[in-house]
């Protein structure tokens, strides 16, 4: 297979979520793409998009076969995830169910339809000892989190010789009624002159949103497979993503405190030494991925425009 006209239907999970939001944009601006997007729902959050939407939860087996045999797409993009990595540690019935049980009816119509599943994972799968990774690198998570996305990857791959894995971390941005995330949370406590404790001890690369987005419809487009890395240009510790976000801003870097994730007694471990190698993504899909700064420049644009800062 090759060129776009095998991938004229494409089918999006978690479209309300930041990275769905991103995704639909970039296919339906696109006229070679029909797009249905959905999501657990009533409604699309989106009003700025031409395309379909249906409501539906990926765990739900039944109805992920009948709306994916009605549609009949190309192409699943995977958006859908349960990804508050504590949360996955606390609810780990809930956790399993979503990132594991709903990738696997995913992949069942996948592979008997023959459709490519395109699924969004995570540096989670490994264990933070020896970063940054390749795509090829030995998985070991540590996490119930990062177990359920590794168990998710090979869900996928047992879609069929067509899968597609993009792995990422620290995904920022803005969207549409989604929830929050660090960026996000950073700019409300700074700009309020609230002080915050960020870890020095978490490295790894902070991941635009629009970057990894656009690294999937690349993908999709030139229709290849296995697995590729897609976040930010360059790796840092949180605390560094944070007093570069306080430069770019103009907020008082001051506000901003070094910790060590140990003092904050979370309930999930987190992989420390991280990060993703972008080599492969950026040569085999043309890509150029963010600097933090360059990242952050576009993200403080967007929330100009959006009047909130």
């Amino acid at each position: 297979m090759s060129g776009t006209s095998q991938f004229q239907r494409i089918l999006v999970t978690g479209a309300n979520g930041l990275l769905g939001q991103k995704v639909i944009q970039l296919f339906s601006r696109d006229s070679r793409f029909d797009v249905l997007a959905t999501a657990k729902g009533e409604t699309l959050l989106l009003d700025d998009v031409s395309c379909g939407y249906s409501s539906l939860d990926i765990t739900d087996r039944k109805a992920v076969r009948e709306l994916v045999k009605n549609f009949e797409p190309d192409a699943i993009i995977n958006c859908a995830a349960m990804t508050h990595v504590d949360k996955c540690e606390t609810e780990k019935e809930a956790c399993w169910k979503i990132n594991v049980d709903g990738v696997r009816h995913l992949a069942e119509i996948s592979k008997a339809l023959d459709i490519k599943l395109v699924h969004v994972s995570t540096d989670y799968v490994f264990d933070g000892k020896n970063g940054p990774y390749r795509e090829d690198a030995r998985v070991n998570p540590i996490s119930y989190y990062g177990k359920s996305k590794l168990a998710s990857e090979n869900e996928t791959l047992a879609s069929g010789p067509d899968f597609l894995i993009f792995r990422t971390m620290v995904v920022y941005g803005l969207g549409t009624g989604t929830k929050s995330n660090f960026a996000i949370w950073l700019v409300q406590q700074l700009k309020d002159n609230k002080p915050v404790n960020i870890v020095t001890d978490q490295i790894g690369n902070s991941t635009l949103v629009e970057d990894l987005a656009e690294a999937i419809y690349h993908g999709v487009i030139k229709n290849v497979h296995g697995i590729y890395n897609a976040a930010g240009s360059d790796i840092g510790s949180r605390f560094d993503f944070a007093v570069k976000l306080a430069e770019v801003f103009g907020y008082n870097k001051k506000l901003i405190s070094p910790v060590l994730t140990a003092s904050l007694n979370q309930p999930a471990p987190r992989p420390l030494n991280s990060g993703l190698i972008i080599l492969k993504a950026e040569a085999e899909l043309g890509m150029k991925f963010s600097t933090t700064e360059e990242g952050l420049i576009r993200f403080r644009q967007q929330l100009k425009q959006a009047g909130l800062i």
